[in-house]
């Protein structure tokens, strides 16, 4: 009787638990200990072979051949990133990056906590091999970051979850920049000019008014991602670029959609109620017609985003961590941690993080560029920039890109996740004993 309870109330408690703003980070935590545990155990070498099968795709003479992990850094995370790009053009255009009052302090914090820890790395790792790593340190992972400050419910006041969120959508836009500047292999024009074809039509069909998602994936995929896949730049890049071109405008105004859906809700009205638990064909057609309103009214920037932020939490950025946290741990992690390319990510991540956050968040508070959130303290603004340096995901993507040595990239790895767990830990005690208020109404 008790095993019935239980299994009649378990699927509501997961769908629940799932909505929650902490599950993404949650998830990630437990896929990353997963990764590491398969790839140190008997069967370690199975999980280093899987992400080497080599995948390949393609007809006639255009064939793509590349290893799973290939695929996955390359092909699953440029559709993150295409809804990153989603996400920083609804905050330029209605949302805390709209309007320079709002944007600035968030800006302001995301350029400190991308140039301090980069600099710190870089004073630690400058004529090394490992000093392409200076981009690791400067990412952000907002699904961990906002997921710890969920944990700390109704006492985080609504200024400070939008302040981390603006900032670390900039501080996205910034790792995007530094991956196409910096991280991309030998350029091949002719393919980037390709790809900036299929970006100019898909630009074309905006201006023209076509608002079919379908139609807008076809040159997104087949043409901006595969020509950038195959000219250099990383593929991610088309992502971006692709979600910037995503209609963000609604076809009908709020007073037509509002007249439209009220005339139809008068037409269902009028029908004679039956028992059947079927519509009539008048009824189906108003439920079709209600149906095509809605989406004429919904942006597709919006509905894309919507319909796409499930699959990146559950599938995107859950397979990336499974393919690449796992790294063989070895006797100790001291001495990791330790060398030059450790104690730079390491300080860059848990110090440089905050320091430049906090610094450049001052530096325009002082300057009368921008102002402290309502609620705010300083010492709110320390917190979330501990909780900034939180790279995990990001950090990870980065250092993928940074390296090519196995040896360097699993050192970077282990020092990502260190630093990770510390920042986590040390932003969640220092909101945690700051934010004592109820702030329930936000």
């Amino acid at each position: 009787m008790a095993l019935i309870r239980i299994l009649s109330v378990l699927p509501g408690a997961v769908a629940r638990f799932t909505k929650n703003t902490a599950f993404p980070g949650i998830l990630l935590v437990v896929i990353a200990i997963a990764a590491i545990i398969w790839a140190n155990s008997s069967a370690g070498s199975f999980y280093f072979e899987l992400w080497q099968n080599k995948i390949t795709i393609g007809f006639g003479d255009v064939v793509i051949s590349k290893p799973l992990l290939h695929w996955i850094n390359d092909g699953l995370m440029a559709m993150f990133f295409f809804v990153i790009g989603l996400e920083i053009k609804r905050e330029v255009i209605a949302g805390e990056l709209s309007t320079w009052k709002k944007a600035a302090m968030p800006v302001f914090a995301a350029l400190g906590g991308m140039i301090i820890p980069s600099l710190i790395y870089i004073c630690f790792n400058y004529g090394k091999p490992s000093s392409n790593g200076w981009g690791i340190p400067m990412a952000t992972d907002i699904a961990f970051s906002l997921g710890i400050l969920a944990l700390l419910g109704k006492r985080v006041p609504l200024a400070l979850k939008i302040f981390l969120t603006a900032f670390a959508i900039v501080d996205d836009l910034g790792a995007v920049l530094v991956i196409a500047f910096f991280y991309s292999s030998k350029i091949i024009l002719s393919n980037v000019a390709l790809g900036g074809i299929f970006l100019g039509i898909m630009i074309l069909m905006n201006w023209a008014g076509v608002r079919n998602k379908i139609a807008y994936a076809i040159p997104g995929i087949l043409g901006i991602w595969v020509a950038f896949l195959l000219s250099g730049v990383h593929a991610t890049i088309a992502g971006v670029l692709a979600a910037f071109v995503i209609p963000a405008s609604t076809e009908i105004n709020k007073a037509g959609f509002k007249q439209t859906m009220v005339n139809l809700a008068n037409g269902i009205r009028v029908f004679k109620k039956k028992d059947i638990p079927f519509l009539t064909k008048e009824e189906q057609q108003v439920v079709t017609a209600i149906k095509e309103t809605c989406e004429r009214y919904e942006p597709p920037l919006q509905s894309l985003e919507n319909e796409l932020h499930p699959w990146v939490i559950f599938l995107i950025m859950p397979v990336f961590a499974l393919s690449n946290t796992g790294v063989l741990l070895g006797n100790s992690i001291l001495p990791v941690i330790t060398n030059s390319e450790g104690i730079g990510i390491v300080l860059g991540l848990v110090l440089g993080k905050p320091l430049g956050i906090m610094l450049f968040s001052w530096l325009a508070y002082k300057t009368g560029v921008a102002s402290l959130p309502e609620n705010i303290k300083w010492v709110h603004i320390l917190g979330v920039g501990l909780l900034g340096g939180i790279g995990f995901t990001m950090a990870l993507f980065v250092a993928s890109l940074a390296f090519k040595e196995t040896g360097l990239i699993d050192n970077a790895k282990i020092s990502i996740l260190f630093a990770s767990v510390i920042a986590g830990l040390a932003g969640y005690f220092v909101l945690r004993k700051t934010l004592t208020s109820n702030y329930s109404a936000n």
